[in-house]
């Protein structure tokens, strides 16, 4: 018994020992601090998890934000991104290749154009990850295709907006009459690139939308302001009857003329380069053939009146742009109800070419919604980048109708002709080429990749040509003038 209690006594002592042990190393680890480390611990990790919920908040709310767009909302923003500066260059184009030839030109590039449009919706719907134009280029060609395509979508849309930057100078210079008063129009020009960067902004073309309402009726009210003065001077001197325009191309036209002539009504139908881009906006993208035929019938019938009615009214001696032509007060009228088309359609080029570069820089990254600190900021840096870059063209190559044409010439000859062919053949063709269910689409497809080379290479070189002969003439001052233009 005695021992049976010693052994006892021993495993008691052996558990205090053990206990007191176990205590003291407690101590000396700093039980505490280890306890104080676990809650530390347990904040970093719901500070962790708060982060994460709030990234995840910002996409679903970046997400709904950037998919508002409906087909008659898309046709708004297709409106407000191609009737624009196309129908002010119509009526000195048909005064270049005469009435049959310009009205058949306009028509059917513009025919042309809606199918090619249609061909861009259907690579969208096919693969819906196409978010912007230079997608398309990787699906063609793999990475070479997109950095080939993309280089080629960033330089149209910027000068796009030169384009735009150069007719609010040469609006407010018609406005304030800078002949007179002495300004320079560098001035002018600074205003502008302000105010388009200002209108680029707002980074969803669903906010944009709004305005195109306003663009719209803008553009209407300018062209038909323009088409009833020209009438009414006509009509009074020489009389309508006596005006000098004629069915057939301007007598001793050059090559390089008539093909500026060419290139200005296809800038006209501009409008597929930023299809991908708008189409990514919305909730229905099957719609998009509502938008498209709409737009496209739209375009047609403006451009066609436009480009035909003022030349018979004015003659030859027709302007671009064509408010130009109106007289001197009703053009500074014209051009001051023309400011919200130059200023909404120019700033929405900007957004599309700023959402391609800024989702391309922070693909992977809630940044790219442009809902949180440094999204705001890198996208104010983002536009007003593109803006001065869109200035500078305005202020390099000061005359209109060959800006636009080495613009139509270099890039939206691809963009609306001969890409869509190739896409069609390489993502959507469904069997052989001349199977009876493709004939019709192969000889389309045909037409208008043929029409998109000629574009690119007689275009380009007939721009060439024509500004270097303007600059010898001394027709333009020189880069950066502070001379009147337009």
């Amino acid at each position: 018994m005695s021992g049976t209690a010693e052994k006892h006594d021993a495993a008691d002592l052996s558990k205090k020992a053990g206990g007191d042990s176990s205590s003291q190393d407690n101590s000396v680890m700093g039980g505490p601090e280890m306890y104080g480390e676990v809650t530390e611990f347990d904040e970093n990790l719901a500070t962790s998890r708060s982060a994460a919920d709030l990234e995840k908040q910002k996409t679903a709310q970046g997400e709904a934000h950037f998919n508002r767009l409906g087909w008659k909302r898309l046709t708004i923003i297709l409106i407000v991104e191609a009737i624009a500066l196309g129908s002010l260059s119509l009526p000195k184009a048909f005064a270049e290749l005469g009435m049959v030839a310009g009205a058949i030109v306009s028509v059917g590039l513009g025919l042309l154009a809606i199918y090619t449009s249609d061909v861009v919706g259907q690579v969208k719907i096919k693969f819906p990850e196409a978010a912007h134009y230079a997608d398309a280029g990787r699906l063609i060609a793999g990475r070479v295709g997109y950095e080939v395509v993309g280089a080629m979508f960033v330089l149209q849309l910027v000068f796009l907006v030169g384009s735009h930057c150069l007719t609010g100078t040469i609006a407010f210079g018609n406005i304030v009459d800078i002949s007179k008063t002495g300004t320079c129009s560098l001035v002018f020009g600074g205003v502008s690139a302000i105010i388009l960067l200002i209108l680029a902004i707002p980074p969803s073309f669903a906010e944009l939308a709004i305005l195109g309402y306003i663009d719209f009726v803008s553009i209407v009210l300018a062209i038909g302001i323009t088409i009833i003065a020209t009438g009414v001077q006509a009509s009074k001197s020489p009389g309508l009857s006596n005006v000098a325009w004629s069915a057939w191309p301007r007598e001793g036209i050059s090559f390089a003329d008539a093909f500026i002539a060419v290139t200005n009504i296809v800038f006209a139908y501009s409008f597929s380069i930023c299809q991908f881009s708008f189409m990514d906006e919305m909730h229905t993208p099957r719609d998009y053939k509502k938008s498209i035929w709409s737009l496209g019938l739209i375009e047609i019938t403006i451009y066609t009146v436009t480009g035909a009615l003022i030349y018979a009214f004015v003659g030859p001696e027709v302007k671009s742009p064509a408010l130009l032509s109106a007289g001197d007060t009703v053009s500074r009228i014209a051009f001051g109800v023309a400011l919200p088309v130059i200023f909404i359609s120019g700033s929405i080029n900007t957004t599309v070419v700023g959402r391609y570069i800024h989702g391309r820089a922070y693909r992977d990254s809630v940044t790219r919604y442009i809902n949180t600190p440094k999204g705001w900021a890198t996208w104010l840096g983002l536009v007003f980048i593109i803006t001065v870059l869109a200035f500078i063209i305005a202020e390099s190559i000061p005359f209109f109708s060959d800006l636009l044409s080495i613009s139509s010439s270099l890039f939206v000859s691809g963009f609306t002709y001969y890409f869509p062919p190739i896409m069609w053949v390489m993502l959507i063709k469904e069997g052989p080429v001349w199977a009876p269910h493709n004939r019709v689409k192969a000889v389309l497809n045909l037409v208008a990749f043929i029409v998109g080379l000629i574009v690119l290479v007689g275009g380009t070189y007939s721009s060439i040509v024509d500004i270097m002969k303007n600059y010898r003439d001394g027709r333009v001052g020189s880069v950066f003038t502070c001379k009147p233009i337009g």
